[in-house]
């Protein structure tokens, strides 16, 4: 693929034009501000390269310009070839005598020679790059970090519980938010309230829990679940709420006020109760001015809309209740979750596993998501010798990427095949 050979040249040129050695005789030169010139139109082209090389499978055109930006790449990078090479000559005739040095501005290797020659190269290569800067913005392309989030998947979360929520330890926490939701009484207005912490504490698992409670179930006559994440966009979130109710495909134009009569509708004077699952928006505006209008408006008395969010302040922009915070497991808890995973698979609870496993329980510090992964991942595991060498890496810092990446390094080959 030519993108996938262009890319690396680009990103050497670019490299180049940064090396500190390339980097001193266009400053002798005078011709410093060129090279960055240089350098800051080729790091915007290598921003546009994926996909440009995706469009140019059906686009003749934008493959032509590939091809000629290849070509003033090459030509780029023997430019900075010349420079670097004549810095690397001139750091050897240091040290000789000086009546070379004064020859030297009559022959070949004169520095004002050098210059005019330096200069007109760099100016021709510049020309070049700008003219296809200038093409390249009329093929309206995505730039990776904007490409790379349009295409990863969005996470969704839903309502069903599996087996494991029964030992997640939240028993607590799930008897004080149900008792919340369903101690509202004569409260007319809908209220909100917020399940926060950090990521993995089990946020999700917990509103899980209460949304399958059975009393939450009996009392609420209409029961919604819309995972947000990083999409708060009032249109989106108001035709997946009337999808929920209806059981059907909202095909309203994008109207606010065509999707508000219709939520009204729906929703009548029913008493709901609506999880807005993994919220990061932090923005009051869109909460307080868009969202909070439709959705607080409508419904019957002791409607509630709870809100799971790693962020203090999304909980505090939302909340009308006090909101809920989660803590990290109590070491009991963390022992009896993490053993629960651990021993699952008929791995035999030998007294010398069971010291290492108050190791890595400890290394969790009380992190659900870290305590069910790790378990998990030794329940495959039935030696000692494998436990100990999982027990020596470092699954500190209460993070839970190192956690996960460790379990990546522990799959079976065929496991990462699948997972590809």
């Amino acid at each position: 693929m030519a993108e996938s050979l262009l890319l690396p040249l680009v990103r050497g040129v670019v490299g180049k034009a940064t090396d500190a050695l390339v980097q001193t005789m266009p400053r002798m030169c005078g011709l410093d501000d060129d090279r960055e010139t240089l350098k800051r139109h080729l790091l915007a082209v290598e921003c546009m390269l994926a996909d440009a090389e995706e469009r140019s499978q059906t686009n003749a055109y934008l493959k032509s310009w590939m091809e000629k930006l290849k070509a003033v790449a090459y030509e780029a990078d023997d430019v900075l070839d010349d420079f670097q090479y004549e810095a690397l000559r001139r750091e050897a005739q240091i040290g000789k005598s000086t009546s070379r040095k004064i020859l030297g501005y009559v022959t070949r290797h004169s520095p004002l020679l050098f210059r005019f020659s330096m200069s007109r190269k760099l100016e021709g290569v510049l020309d070049k790059i700008k003219e296809l800067v200038v093409e390249m913005n009329m093929f309206r392309l995505e730039d990776s970090v904007n490409r790379e989030e349009r295409q990863r998947p969005r996470k969704q979360t839903h309502s069903g519980l599996d087996e494991s929520a029964e030992i997640f330890r939240r028993g607590v926490d799930k008897e004080g938010v149900v008792k919340l939701l369903l101690d509202q009484p004569d409260q007319r207005k809908v209220q909100v309230l917020p399940i926060f912490g950090m990521g993995g504490l089990g946020k999700t698992t917990l509103a899980k829990m209460v949304y399958n409670d059975q009393g939450v179930q009996q009392h609420f006559q209409l029961k919604m679940w819309h995972c947000v994440s990083d999409n708060f966009g009032v249109i989106a979130i108001v035709k997946s709420i009337i999808e929920l109710v209806t059981n059907e495909r909202c095909g309203l134009p994008d109207s606010v006020e065509l999707l508000r009569q219709k939520l009204v509708e729906v929703i009548s004077q029913k008493r709901f109760v609506l999880v807005l699952d993994d919220v990061w928006n932090e923005e009051k505006s869109l909460w307080e001015d868009e969202l909070k209008p439709l959705l607080c408006s409508i419904g019957g008395p002791e409607s509630v809309i709870v809100v799971t969010c790693r962020s203090k302040q999304v909980a505090s922009i939302m909340s009308t209740l006090k909101p809920h915070e989660l803590a990290f497991l109590s070491e009991e808890d963390s022992w009896k979750l993490f053993s629960n995973k651990a021993f699952s698979n008929g791995v035999e609870e030998l007294t010398e596993l069971v010291t290492i496993e108050r190791h890595i329980v400890n290394e969790c510090s009380g992190l659900p998501l870290a305590l069910k992964t790790m378990g998990g991942l030794l329940s495959s595991k039935q030696q000692v010798h494998e436990w100990k060498t999982i027990a020596k890496t470092n699954i500190g810092d209460n993070e839970v990427m190192p956690i996960l990446k460790l379990s990546y390094k522990h799959l079976s080959s065929e496991m990462i095949m699948r997972s590809t």
